[in-house]
């Protein structure tokens, strides 16, 4: 059987760097990536439309397909232009406008405007302000009607439409945005795998979304970003509602304490597994590779640490939107996935808890298919269900061959951990599908499995007239 097998799902960032046919080529087919994510905070919807249609006619031409998540912004703060960029000094008075207009600054007082017009409303007198991911700090000392002003804590630059972020401060913008509507259309309008909203505050934030796409009559599923402290107060809830759920840790870094952050993650995959729910690690995993053809020593064990914790999905962002090596940044989280799930004991697996008897029932097929060392497990799917909690298991060096004929949840199982999907016909009589699925393993671009190999076939079978689901043990012939 064909054992270089990775578990861990690798998603990338489309950008200038990877949008080109060669480009995609190369990622899809050499890098190995598993979901593409388009990022809408720097999209146009022509530009979107010509790059769903681009990934799509690669994958048809390379024969191996990968899904796409479009990621919408969501309820983010960010300053507005300015003529040129400003280089703030410490304990310079600065002003964000609320109004829009910054003919209304005072004379000796910079400012610039904010997309919130009602900011003023949310924050109160000494409350942290940072600009650009925390690089630029300041304190507000007086909220005016039109203006916030503050005292520049840390300095730095202040360019275009950067991003602030607000430590302890609720804002009341509305979790769904007009411009993430209009986003959201491009994506409908292409039918694609995944919808991320960026800055989930509560459930209720995933519950507009989901009622925004039944309207629409669309199946995908939904990721929730977990971005602030009111995210990590709400973290099982968000869970429960959610599809999956992305770390994303840049912003979550800046808004929590930054030593706090690893045990967040570990919490946050753990509660996920432990819920059946796919999670993402996402932000500055290869960040010196922007720049660098090799990783930093830190960043392969920060990458191993998120494999080891068996994270369902790693994530590059401006290493391959602007970066100057991306596909050798999906090689390399390649190499230390693959490298660190071998060094997995052979009969580790989670312990979940399973109270359906259907779920029982595939903690027992994973229990012989570790047993019989070198089994693969073949399960049989319309919904993705069964795969999910498969995955959830997480069987050790036990590969999950998952066959569907619906070909959204075929892409939706990209994203889960240690799921191989395959999208086929079935057939009336279960045999003939179960025979299909094991000359699709042997015949196709990949050798997955050989004649002789054996596997746990998790399928239903007819018993009179009954149909009941059933744990086969099969040879392929």
């Amino acid at each position: 059987m064909y054992f270089d097998y990775r578990h861990t799902k690798i998603i990338f960032t489309l950008g200038p760097a990877t949008e080109s046919e060669e480009m995609l080529r190369e990622m899809i087919v050499t890098g190995g990536v598993d979901v593409c994510r388009l990022n809408m905070a720097h999209a146009s919807h022509e530009w979107t439309e010509m790059v769903i249609k681009r990934v799509r006619k690669v994958c048809a031409e390379v024969n191996r397909h990968v899904a796409i998540m479009m990621d919408v912004k969501g309820p983010e703060i960010r300053t507005g232009d300015l003529p040129e960029p400003i280089d703030l000094e410490e304990g310079e008075v600065f002003d964000f406008l609320v109004n829009g207009d910054r003919s209304g600054l005072e004379e000796g007082i910079r400012g610039v405007t904010v997309n919130y017009p009602r900011l003023h409303r949310d924050v109160h007198e000494g409350d942290t302000l940072l600009v650009d991911s925390g690089l630029v700090r300041m304190r507000i000392e007086e909220i005016m009607d039109d203006r916030i002003r503050c005292k520049v804590i840390i300095p730095g630059p202040m360019g275009n439409r950067r991003h602030i972020n607000l430590p302890g401060v609720k804002v009341n913008l509305p979790a769904l945005t007009e411009k993430d509507k209009a986003d959201i259309e491009v994506g409908l309008r292409h039918n694609i795998e995944f919808f991320a909203l960026s800055f989930v505050r509560e459930a209720n934030d995933l519950d507009i979304l989901r009622r925004h796409l039944k309207s629409h009559d669309s199946e995908a599923r939904i990721i929730a970003k977990i971005e602030d402290q009111s995210a990590i107060s709400n973290l099982d809830e968000i869970i429960t509602a959610a599809d999956a759920l992305m770390v994303a840790r840049g912003d979550l870094g800046i808004e929590c304490p930054y030593e706090e952050l690893p045990l967040i993650q570990r919490r946050a995959v753990k509660a996920c597994i432990q819920k059946k729910k796919p999670v993402i690690i996402a932000t500055h995993m290869l960040e010196s590779m922007i720049e660098q053809p090799i990783p930093t020593r830190a960043e392969v064990t920060d990458i191993a640490n998120a494999v080891f914790e068996k994270a369902d999905c790693v994530m590059l962002s401006g290493e391959t939107t602007t970066g100057k090596y991306p596909v050798e940044c999906a090689r390399v989280m390649n190499r230390i996935a693959r490298q660190v799930e071998r060094s997995r004991e052979t009969k580790d697996y989670e312990n979940i808890p399973l109270n359906k008897p259907k779920a029982k029932m595939l903690r027992a097929a994973v229990h012989l298919a570790q047993d019989m060392n070198k089994a693969g497990i073949v399960v049989f799917t319309r919904s993705g269900y069964l795969p999910q909690i498969l995955s959830a298991l997480r069987p050790t060096r036990v590969p999950i061959f998952a066959f569907t004929d619906q070909e959204l949840v075929f892409k939706q199982m990209l994203l889960m951990w240690g799921v191989e999907p395959f999208l086929i016909d079935f057939a009336e009589d279960s045999e003939t599908t179960i025979k299909a699925a094991f000359a699709r393993l042997y015949s196709g671009r990949i050798e997955w499995a050989s004649p002789g190999d054996w596997m746990v076939v998790i399928t239903n079978v007819l018993v009179g007239e009954h149909i009941i689901d059933s744990i086969q043990l099969r040879q392929i012939e």
